[in-house]
């Protein structure tokens, strides 16, 4: 009986495998397990469940940043990462003396050995689990950028120095993840410095960051002592010998260390426990805790976002990075375990979380544009669904249809075409012509990951190339920001028939410009930066103009007649147009011209040439002449007559009012409070974050220029602001004359 059981769960068991994928997981299972009982019910659970092959591939992806404050050994690390993985063959220096420079180096370096860590995601496998090193921007102040990068991360390793320890960037950066909600382990890089000192930086990172971490490695030795670690899970210690610490050697913990070990640990299990209940009930009854439970606890309170393991080590001299990778792969979180939410554009941009699974519906992420040899390639994350070679895909922020051309997998600097990739994994696509943070989808669901409101920009510089050769990769350069930034926008003054850049603020401005200089070789010339404000009226006003030309043939004859009055508070326009006309004093056929004539008007107000809004015209009569009227006349009589009464309306200028929230450390409070004061800012809040001040302020932006520097001399270097544009607000009596004599100062110049 037990052999016919066998003997026939045997064949249902190679029949489910027949009917299963060949390169299912299950299969795998059956032929090494040699519990049938336990495999068929995998199998049968795996098929019932219709994830069979997706599940093994999800379980081994991972999507990493690695960020740090400048000089922690981030590029190095990045490169011994590259180099243990098998990713490359050999080991450069960043500052190295054989003049290749690190794999992964950034911008001017990088651009001359032609490879790039802006190739946003460089992919490189480990114990058979895959690995994607994103590109994580330093630079605060590309909001957008920012937010793209770590919308695109499942997790993080932050590099501190044992030395420096938690340094101004650091604060920043682990601000950033921690809005993003980003799962991270730290590593403590330099243990071979002199003045290394683990310890203290872990201390660090717990009073300034407000980490709940724990060591999870002890070093053997410090400095130049420093030979290998103490692995406090799984209690062994690990030494790395070879030329480039390839070969690590597992032995028992050093006899003299026993008792910093037990501590150690204890004060892991201890740290771990106060956030994991069922290691918790372990501790608490003293039972001994064995390394897969602390392991599992370690993994759930890490993913959770409740803990932060440390790690240690040296890149430069090769020493503790390979248990590093054994870190992101036990303890970082899997695509499926991170929750990603879109916002439907059908419902007013509701939220809406994925399933993150291969089953629903194609949605994917277009988080950052390059411009290869062979044209733009945009790379893609793919949130949910599976992407094919030669499917249609829809833009939904542009509503096109477009078929994917070609599908590869980066590495690094070289590509691997890929026939189709599922959710979890980022690919990058040839010919696809769209805009950075464009949301992709198979078209059954109308999902962006990204919010498409894109604030309005504040600020603008005129810019150009110094020489006139340079025109073509001037415009080229322009084009491209645009594509990739939003909020970066390009323009032509009608008047002086110069480029404008209008950008969220000073810094955004002069990084692109560097930028052209850099990545373009272009140098450029640029022009005072340019607040946009705006004019409005506060009053009613009459107007009865006409304009009368008489030239021999047709002249121009055009007569309007009405008033002008502020659109109400909260209106959604900002211009008003209506025509009150009773009867047939101008012919109908007239008033669209009129109309456009009063648009033109308030295209430029006369207080000091910006654009005029809130405004509402009303037309109430006129007169015509039977020859002499035309379009134009009427067209011009109304530019005048707008003219004409503009003053009696009492007009206003309204400027950029900037919401301001600035975070500093709580004994620069009276000097940047008083600066923001002097800057006639309006303060809203003012809260405390640990050792931080929180204020927030409403402040012009004409008074906002220079402010990153300032702040950062009141403050050390240790504070840090954002802005966004709130509202236009009137400005004061004085600054309005001001303006207007500065503007009137300027025409006459001209």
């Amino acid at each position: 009986m037990a052999m016919a059981r066998s003997s026939s769960a045997r064949s249902s068991v190679t029949r489910l495998l027949y009917a299963l994928r060949a390169d299912s997981p299950f299969a795998l299972l059956v032929f090494e397990n040699g519990h049938q009982r336990r495999s068929f019910s995998a199998v049968a659970k795996a098929k019932e469940d219709k994830e069979p092959w997706w599940k093994e591939a999800m379980d081994k992806l991972r999507n990493i940043g690695i960020s740090a404050h400048i000089d922690s050994g981030k590029t190095t690390l990045t490169e011994r990462v590259l180099y243990y993985s098998g990713r490359i063959h050999e080991i450069h220096e960043v500052r190295g003396r054989d003049g290749v420079g690190a794999k992964m180096d950034s911008m001017d370096l990088e651009r001359e050995k032609g490879i790039t860590i802006q190739s946003a995601a460089t992919y490189c496998s480990w114990n058979g689990y895959q690995i994607n090193i994103i590109d994580t921007p330093g630079h605060v102040d590309f909001t957008i950028e920012v937010e793209r990068a770590l919308r695109v991360l499942d997790g993080a390793i932050l590099v501190l120095c044992s030395v420096g320890g938690v340094q101004s960037q650091s604060i920043t950066v682990d601000r950033q993840m921690r809005r993003y909600e980003v799962p991270r382990l730290a590593f403590i890089n330099k243990l071979d410095r002199m003045g290394a000192d683990p310890w203290k930086v872990l201390n660090q990172a717990r009073s300034k960051l407000r980490h709940h971490s724990a060591a999870v490695q002890v070093p053997i030795g410090l400095e130049e002592d420093f030979e290998g670690l103490v692995d406090l899970v799984a209690m062994k210690a690990y030494y790395f010998h070879g030329s480039n610490g390839e070969k690590v050697e597992t032995t028992d913990i050093p006899a003299s260390m026993e008792a910093l070990v037990a501590e150690k640990r204890r004060e892991l299990i201890e740290t771990v426990a106060e956030v994991d209940d069922k290691l918790a009930e372990v501790f608490l009854s003293d039972e001994p805790i064995s390394p897969s439970e602390l392991e599992m606890a370690i993994r759930r309170a890490t993913v959770a976002r409740k803990f932060i393991p440390v790690y240690m080590g040296s890149a430069f001299k090769n020493k503790g990075v390979q248990p590093l990778l054994d870190g992101v792969i036990n303890y970082l979180p899997r695509p499926i375990e991170v929750s990603n939410y879109a916002l439907d554009q059908t419902k007013k941009e509701e939220k809406v979380e994925l399933s993150g699974t291969p089953a629903g519906p194609l949605v994917a992420l277009a988080f950052k544009l390059e411009e290869g040899r062979f044209g733009q390639l945009t790379y893609l994350r793919i949130y949910e669904g599976v992407i094919r070679k030669g499917d249609f895909i829809i833009n939904v922020n542009t509503g096109k249809k477009i078929k994917v051309p070609r599908l590869v997998r980066m590495h690094s600097n070289e590509m691997e075409d890929i026939q189709e990739a599922h959710a979890g994994q980022i690919v990058a696509v040839f010919g696809v012509d769209c805009a950075s943070g464009d949301t992709f989808t198979d078209g059954s669901v109308r999902y962006t990951m990204t919010s498409m409101n894109v604030p309005e920009p504040v600020m603008s510089l005129a810019v150009s190339p110094v020489s006139k050769d340079s025109g073509g990769q001037f415009s080229k350069a322009l084009n491209r920001f645009q594509r990739e930034d939003p909020t970066f926008r390009v323009g032509l003054d009608a008047e002086s028939g110069q480029t404008i850049i209008s950008g969220m603020g000073e810094l955004h401005l002069d990084i692109y410009v560097e930028r052209i200089r850099r990545e373009y070789k272009v140098d450029a010339t640029v022009g005072k930066p340019r607040v946009n404000f705006r004019e409005t009226i506060t009053q009613r006003a009459e107007f009865d103009y006409l304009h009368k030309k008489q030239s021999g043939g047709q002249g121009q004859y055009g007569r309007v007649v009405g008033y002008i009055e502020p659109l109400a508070a909260g209106s959604s326009t900002k211009f008003e147009f209506e025509n009150m006309i009773i009867g047939q004093a101008i012919p109908s056929n007239f008033i669209p011209a009129i109309e456009k004539g009063f648009k033109e008007a308030c295209n430029s107000g006369s207080l000091i040439g910006h654009p005029v809004e809130n405004i509402r015209i009303v037309l109430t009569d006129g007169a015509s002449h039977a020859v002499d009227s035309s379009e134009l006349a009427f067209k011009l009589a109304s530019i005048y007559a707008l003219r004409q009464c503009y003053a009696a309306a009492k007009p206003n200028i309204l400027e950029p009012v900037m919401l301001v929230e600035l975070k500093a450390p709580t004994e620069f409070q009276g000097s940047v409070t008083g600066d923001i004061n002097k800057r006639k800012g309006l303060i809203v809040g003012n809260d405390q974050d640990g050792d931080d001040t929180v204020i927030t302020a409403h402040v012009p932006l004409n008074n906002m220029f220079g402010y990153s520097t300032s702040l950062r001399s009141m403050t050390q270097g240790k504070g840090e602001f954002t802005m966004e544009y709130k509202e236009h607000a009137p400005v004061s009596q004085d600054v309005q004359m001001q303006l207007v004599n500065t503007h009137k100062a300027t025409k006459a110049a001209e």
